[in-house]
Formats: structure tokens, sequence, C-alpha cells
């Protein structure tokens, strides 16, 4: 008798335009999902947009002056209500719907499907990134309508959000897998954010070397000061972009050793 070959169970690599295919379908389902949502697509611009739009009409016409750095307010506020735009959509957003689709029992779905991990996440980058664009874009128009100099380095304005986006997709991932359940995900984002965002000078800015020494070593303010040199024509700001990058990647590590797709039991 002939020997029967049995089929090897070993998994097949993927092939490259398989992959693709994947991951493709993966951000337009989180796209058709934001968008078929109206309510949550609608205030996710209206809030920066409007806070843009307000702070255009109050301090219109203003002069460049020391204290916001030998610029107009305008000119300073609009890139640090897009980094705002970006950290709401990459890491506000994407932690809680994270913590909700686990509860929910959808990742756990998720990761019974052909899909793989690492291809979920990317999606979920991809779509952060294009949202948050789309927002930058919106308060860039508005800030050009009360007065502010349009981006002079394209490039350096990519790349910037880019890092960024990628920075506070990683720590969105690191916080979703800390929390236990989705009540308290909005809870410990705004825990975490917002006095982050008065230390790093988002609405204010700060003239204590002491302070901005200290939020120089967390992610706001770095993600605050090369949005500015990007969208004031100094170009990419290398210095600011890297402590950026070692906290995506720290993000993204806690994440990855942390995450869990199960639902945690209470």
């Amino acid at each position: 008798m002939s020997a029967v070959t049995l089929p090897s169970l070993r998994p097949r690599p993927r092939p490259p335009m398989a992959a693709v295919r994947l991951l493709w379908h993966q951000i337009r389902y989180e796209q058709l999902s934001f968008w078929r949502n109206t309510q949550n697509a609608v205030f996710t611009f209206a809030f920066p947009v409007l806070f843009m739009t307000v702070l255009g009409l109050l301090m219109r016409g203003g002069t460049a002056s020391s204290y916001f750095y030998g610029r107009t307010p305008v000119a300073y506020y609009m890139p640090t209500i897009a980094a705002l735009s970006v950290i709401g959509t990459c890491y506000g957003q994407l932690a809680v719907v994270l913590a909700m689709r686990r509860q929910d029992g959808i990742l756990k779905r998720v990761r019974a499907t052909p899909l793989p991990a690492g291809l979920y996440f990317l999606g979920l980058l991809a779509h952060c990134l294009v949202v948050a664009v789309t927002d930058v874009a919106l308060i860039i128009g508005i800030g050009a309508l009360f007065g502010a100099p349009r981006p002079a380095h394209w490039l350096a304005l990519a790349v910037t959000l880019a890092v960024g986006a990628a920075c506070f997709c990683g720590l969105g991932v690191a916080v979703a897998s800390l929390v236990r359940n989705a009540e308290a995900a909005p809870a410990v984002v705004q825990l975490v954010l917002f006095p982050l965002l008065f230390l790093s000078g988002t609405y204010l800015p700060i003239h204590s070397a002491a302070l901005n020494s200290a939020a120089g070593m967390l992610p706001i303010r770095p993600f605050n000061q090369a949005l500015l040199a990007a969208l004031n024509g100094s170009g990419l700001d290398w210095m600011h972009l890297a402590p950026l990058a070692a906290w995506g990647i720290t993000g993204a590590v806690i994440g990855i050793r942390r995450f869990r797709w199960n639902p945690r039991p209470e």
C-alpha cells in the first residue's frame, strides 16, 4: 500500500498581496463604521473646529508678541489645536473604542478570524491617521482665514503627523490594555490627558523653564513643538520628534505585552 501524505499543519506564509487586501479591508471597515455613526463623526470634527473658530474670532488681528514666542495668537494656537485633534482621535477615542470592543466581545471574535493582530492594529492606525489628517486640514483652513500662515513645509507636516499619530495610537493601545472595563475608559483617558494638555502649553503658553523642561520629557509638548515648527516654516524638528517616537515605542511595547482580546473577568 502506498503511504498517505498528510497535509502539513504548519501555517503557510501569507502572500504579500493577501496581507495588503486584508489591511485594506480593515481600513475600509473602520472608515465605514466611523462615518456611518454620524453623531460621532460630526462631534469628532466639531470640537477642534469650533475651538479654533472661537479663538480666531477672539484673537483676530493680534500682533506677534513674546508671550506667544514671537508669533501671533492664531499662529500659536493653530498648531496646538491641531495637536489636540490628533491626540483626541489617536489616543482618547482609540483607547475608549478598544475597551468597548473588548467588553462587548468584538475583539474576541476578531481574534478568531484570519486577520492577523498586526494588520488589525495597522488598520486602526491608518484609520486614525485619516481622521486626524482631515481634522488638521480643517484647522489649517480656519487658521488661514484668521491670518495664520499656511504651511511652508508640507513634507515636514506629513512626517510630524505620521509620527504623532503612531505615538498616540501606541499610547492609546497601552491605556486600553490597562483599563478593566469600558465604563472606566473615558475617566482614565481624561485623567491622564487633561493635566498634560495644560502643562504642555496647549491652551496657554508656559514660560516656566522648569515646567517646560518637565513637559518636554512627556509626549504632548514635543508634539506641540514639532507641529509649531512644521506649520510655521522651520521644517522637521528632530529634537522633538525623537522623544515622541520613544513614547510611541514604549506605548506599543506595553500594549503588546499586556493587551487582552477577551473581556476581563469582573
